[in-house]
């Protein structure tokens, strides 16, 4: 795996930023608003002696990895160069940028003169063909970017070329070819249909050689009629990165002379290496043409649920401290603050620190007490339209069972058992951290009340799988995991931890794919039961977004349970169960059950 070098043998890759100089909306692209044009004048690059470098220009089908210095992405996302050019001693790069996702989708909402950090030129080119060949050049949707830039760096007339779109065309101002053949799915522009409608294997074989970049589909159908005429294609690719320089191998695609690095070895192949075999796991296909609403509501142990989106104990309150800011009463479910049978201060000192996608807390399950919650705070819930969950924590096993038996008296519809407490007569230990501790306490709640009895996990458990199952076989009805993970922080002024109790608690969207991993795990060991054996589970765990919760549903979850997103986003539980219905019609899902554990 050699250094990554232009087609001339000078290194290229730098580390620096650019100013952004025009964005606008690309007109012909459709929908309206999917594609937007980005220049940006790159800054020079600061040596080790402290001077200054000039950025290099890059060479046609080479990528930057950019990212704006306001962001909320980690990683910057690789966009093939459509247009470069010197003026004045600096370089000035175009993009073209496809909405998709999260960092796009930022890129494309940028302002003049907002600073983008970018690595790069990165990559190989396309090399240049021989002088008097007859070339093809194809794109395919925003893949005609990097290969117009290439078209425009050869002599106008001396090549064809192809372009093909779902509906309208863009990019190919700079485009002079001999013969210009467009393409679209539904035929508002040029040819209906897709490339195959402009270009078979008899066409191509007036080809010395072929350039294209365009979805996946389409290039194997180019590699495909090239091989099959025996005419030399290269194809430029894509694939998810993180380094962009060939250091982490996760942008490897499969070759028959074994993995190539996206990235440097890449992203312009010889065409006849490429693997093109499809993926075993197809997409969901979209098949909803029903206006009617989907069903989400969720039964577990005879409660109903109107949606599977519930509040998480800890960070809700009791329903009417959010009242005010959304409508309450759109939740499936809301669960209590964390509930003891005395009432409890909580901890001392400072409770929370952010983190990087997280928060770490060290509340101590400051509560009023079930007494007064029954008194006071259970009247306010129980008018909510969302159903109620009762959350029981504990010191003692007595005070588990002297809290469930008020709690039974109630017309609060489930309890929540919180294992994660210290038992304070084995040394401070969780109940939940051992299977005998969990299953003890359990059933001892359940001898103490005839409510359906959902248990709550630690993360933190040796055996997670081992005492969900316990704890099922103890007698709960439901299981919700995963609570926080143990974390800690230290004040580097002080060299001192920051918490009084050292260790506290780590939850938001940091430790989402372990907490799915986890579901995922328990759910499996709970499918080998006897189906009259199974009980259900609720996913929690750094949930922010619709796409969160069905990732933690098609792993098997009943319904989830959202806590921290609230504090950055009041309105995300209503999005995420609007976002689920939107999704639901889209595939054609009538109920959750639809695709609950299909990841199984």
């Amino acid at each position: 795996m050699s250094e990554t070098v232009n087609c001339e043998g000078a290194p290229l890759p730098v580390f620096t930023t650019g100013v952004l100089s025009f964005l606008e909306e690309v007109s012909g692209a459709e929908p309206k608003g999917s594609v937007y044009l980005l220049k940006l004048n790159v800054n020079p690059v600061k040596k080790d002696d402290g001077s200054l470098k000039k950025a290099e220009k890059p060479l046609p089908g080479q990528f930057y990895l950019l990212k704006a210095k306001r962001s909320d992405t980690l990683l910057g996302r690789p966009i093939s160069v459509y247009e470069a050019e010197e003026e004045n001693g600096s370089v000035r790069v175009e993009f073209m940028i496809l909405k998709k996702g999260k960092g796009t989708v930022e890129l494309s909402s940028l302002e003049n003169g907002e600073e983008i950090e970018l690595i790069g030129p990165l990559g190989n080119c396309f090399p240049n063909p021989a002088p008097g060949s007859k070339v093809a050049i194809i794109g395919g949707g925003i893949g005609v970017a990097p290969v117009a830039g290439f078209a425009s760096s050869l002599p106008e007339k001396s090549y064809d070329f192809f372009a093909a779109f779902k509906s309208g065309s863009y990019g190919l101002e700079h485009v002079k070819p001999a013969n210009l053949v467009i393409t679209t799915d539904d035929g508002s522009v040029g040819i209906k249909g897709m490339i195959t409608a402009a270009i078979t294997a008899e066409d191509v074989k007036k080809y010395d050689v072929v350039y294209a970049c365009g979805p996946l589909p389409m290039l194997a159908y180019i590699q495909k009629i090239c091989v099959e005429a025996g005419v030399q294609s290269w194809l430029s690719m894509e694939n998810r990165m993180a380094c962009g320089v060939g250091a982490c191998l996760g942008c490897t695609i499969k070759t028959s002379e074994g993995n190539k690095r996206c990235c440097k070895d890449g992203p312009v192949f010889d065409g006849k290496i490429l693997d093109f075999t499809p993926p075993k796991v197809r997409m969901i296909a979209n098949l909803g043409n029903d206006s009617s609403k989907p069903d989400l509501s969720v039964t577990i142990k005879g409660v109903r649920f109107e949606n599977p989106v519930i509040a998480a104990s800890g960070t809700f309150g009791y329903g009417k401290e959010y009242s005010s800011v959304f409508d309450v009463n759109r939740l499936g479910g809301i669960c209590s603050k964390g509930l003891t049978l005395e009432p409890k201060a909580g901890n001392g000192g400072v409770r929370l620190v952010e983190t990087p996608s997280g928060l770490i807390n060290s509340i101590g399950l400051e509560n009023p007490g079930i007494e007064h919650f029954i008194e006071h705070e259970l009247k306010t819930m129980m008018a909510f339209k969302a159903t109620s969950i009762a959350n029981l924590s504990g010191s003692s096993i007595e005070g588990y069972v002297k809290g469930a038996e008020l709690l039974d008296k109630t017309e609060i519809p489930m309890i929540e058992l919180n294992i994660s407490c210290p038992n304070v007569k084995a040394g401070g230990m969780a109940f939940g951290m051992d299977c005998t501790a969990a299953s003890t306490v359990v059933k001892a709640v359940r001898e103490a009340t005839k409510k359906p009895l959902m248990v709550k996990l630690s993360p933190n458990a040796p055996d997670l799988v081992g005492i969900a199952l316990a704890v099922r076989e103890a007698g709960a009805d439901a299981i919700s995991l995963v609570n926080t993970f143990q974390a800690m922080s230290i004040n580097v002024e002080t060299g001192r931890p920051v918490f009084d109790n050292v260790k506290a608690g780590l939850c938001g969207p940091a430790i989402r794919p372990i907490a799915l991993r986890m579901v995922y795990d328990v759910v499996a060991a709970i499918n080998k039961l006897p189906e009259s054996e199974r009980i259900p589970v609720v996913g929690i765990g750094g949930i922010a977004t619709w796409q969160d919760a069905v990732e933690f549903i098609m792993a098997g979850a009943a319904a989830v349970e959202v806590g921290t997103s609230t504090f950055f986003n009041p309105n995300a539980m209503v999005e995420i169960i609007d976002g689920i219905t939107a999704f639901m019609k889209r595939k054609g899902f009538r109920t959750l059950a639809d695709f609950r554990g299909i990841a199984q």
